[in-house]
């Protein structure tokens, strides 16, 4: 996962983006370099995962145009075949052919890139700046205005505090050229619904996926997956393991006292003959990361931050303990097929509604999540499940097709890789646990306990009414936001609200996001 700064103006300075680039140097631990263009400076931290020599280090330059990328191109090979009469390429980086993209397409590249990125361009001919971020937001990227003047890129949002006034996410899917923000990709949204049997559906979820899967194993650095133990992550793993016909590495991690899933994880490392490893934690390894999460995430949501602490730690023993560069997760599934509270979606049309809103937001939650606990122990997300082509498919399926109709959620995932035997059955028609919960309930009950010792009511009443801003609704939300303040203080608005089941729907009016609190939550945590 590498890291990229860059921006034009008075206020941008060498000096200012040192200083951003140095909060970050976990995100790319292998080169740094920091070029001046005209009227500013463009930086880039390398994590060597593609053309691993020197020659693949950036900003890549072409003619007077200079780029700098956090992404994958995954059809680069294609590209470059399709290129090289014209351009001459010199590194194995997939990322070397976006500027002869740029310079045959110009910003219209975006719409046909296959690729999870971040960039920032400047274009040497027409002397613009030029930033753009991939349809989903996998790759991160914040911008702001510098006070003294000028715009300001960078991949975290801690790169640019103390420089900008206001610190915000560039919209995924759009590009900025002029002062203006340009919509190129809406994935979310399907311009007509395609009206397939449940057989055809699951056919091409069938093959999307894998093909999705697929494409992320490509890198010449080493990979590995992390394994909950739950449908998604079980599937990709799955899905891999065929893929490659070898051994695979995998990683769970489970509390000391009551780990969920851990067993199922085992189970299923078991069944597809996987290197797997479990790293136990416990309440003090818990609340000893917690500051640390908060301040690496840059959120104060409640789902995301508990969440994160199980992929954090995880991560990190990964990157203490092996030489693995890419990790592929299990995340964005439930967005497209449902949580166990879209059990109570009024209609298909609000089911339709709900999903296309969780994903133009994700990259302020679970996204965000696989990015930083990721990328802060110098490793690279690849998320499957994200695929563009996969998300496109899923979210032009009929609605009423994607509801629980059969009293399984997932349903039609879960039918289109039944055929293939890739997992036991017990995991493929396991009912869900969210993944906090599953790493052990105990966690969150620590997490809730340190809050109730942290505030009396009276402070909980005071000290919450200082944020207005989506204030905080339990003591636990509360200690989550002000450890975000010290650290990002005065941006809260950088995330769009607490990540919960949507509260007008009948049995959703919840205070707390674990899906324990649903009625229908059942077996899953068992």
């Amino acid at each position: 996962m590498c890291c990229i700064a860059g921006g034009t103006g008075r206020g941008i300075t060498e000096e200012r983006l040192r200083t951003a680039m140095s909060r970050t140097v976990s995100r790319g631990p292998d080169m740094e370099r920091l070029e001046q263009i005209p009227g500013g400076y463009l930086g880039f931290q390398r994590l060597s995962i593609m053309g691993l020599d020197a020659r693949g280090m950036q900003p890549f330059h072409l003619g007077r145009s200079t780029v700098a990328c956090n992404g994958e191109v995954y059809d680069f090979r294609p590209l470059r075949d399709r290129l090289a009469a014209k351009y001459t390429f010199a590194s194995g980086s997939d990322c070397e052919v976006l500027l002869p993209l740029y310079q045959e397409y110009g910003t219209d590249m975006f719409r046909c890139l296959d690729a999870e990125f971040a960039l920032i361009l400047w274009d040497g001919e027409r002397q613009k700046l030029i930033a753009a971020r991939d349809p989903i937001g996998i790759r991160p990227l914040y911008w702001g205005h510098v006070p003294e003047g000028g715009i300001l890129f960078a991949s975290e949002p801690k790169m640019l505090v103390g420089l900008c006034e206001r610190i915000l996410p560039f919209p995924p899917g759009h590009y900025w050229m002029d002062g203006e923000f340009v919509r190129y990709a809406d994935p979310a949204r399907a311009d007509q619904f395609r009206m397939v049997t449940e057989a055809e559906a699951e056919q091409n979820l069938h093959d999307l996926l894998t093909a999705g899967v697929r494409k992320r194993l490509d890198a010449d650095a080493p990979v590995g997956f992390l394994l909950s133990g739950g449908l998604d992550s079980s599937l990709v793993c799955a899905i891999a393991a065929r893929e490659l016909n070898r051994p695979i590495r995998t990683f769970s991690i489970g509390m000391d006292l009551d780990a969920i899933d851990l067993k199922y994880a085992r189970q299923v490392a078991d069944f597809i003959g996987s290197e797997h490893t479990e790293v136990i934690i416990s309440e003090k390894d818990v609340l000893e990361a917690l500051e640390p999460v908060i301040a690496l995430l840059g959120t104060w949501d409640i789902t995301t931050i508990r969440a994160s602490i199980g992929m954090y730690l995880v991560c990190r023993y990964i990157h203490e303990h092996t030489n693995i560069r890419v990790i592929l997760t299990g995340e964005i599934s439930d967005e497209l097929f449902g949580y166990k509270y879209t059990d109570f979606a009024p209609s298909p049309a609000e089911f339709q509604r709900e999903a296309e809103k969780r994903i133009r937001e994700l990259h302020m939650y679970d996204v965000l999540r696989a990015d930083r606990c990721i990328s802060v122990n110098s490793l690279e997300a690849r998320v499957p499940f994200g695929d563009l082509e996969f998300v496109r498919y899923a979210m032009s399926i009929d609605p009423s097709l994607k509801m629980n109709r059969h009293g399984m959620g997932k349903f039609l995932i879960r039918q289109a890789f039944a055929r293939d035997r890739l997992l036991p059955e017990e995991i493929l028609w396991r009912q869900k646990a969210a993944f906090s919960d599953a790493v052990g309930h105990s966690m969150v009950d620590d997490l809730k306990a340190l809050a109730e010792r942290s505030f009396t009511d009276q402070e909980y009443e005071e000290h919450r009414q200082r944020y207005p801003y989506r204030m905080p609704f339990t003591k636990e939300s509360l200690l989550y936001r002000e450890i975000f303040e010290k650290h990002y203080p005065g941006q809260a608005e950088m995330i769009a609200d607490f990540w919960m089941p949507n509260r007008t729907w009948p049995g959703c009016d919840v205070d707390d996001p674990s899906a324990r609190v649903l009625k229908n939550y059942g077996d899953s945590g068992k």
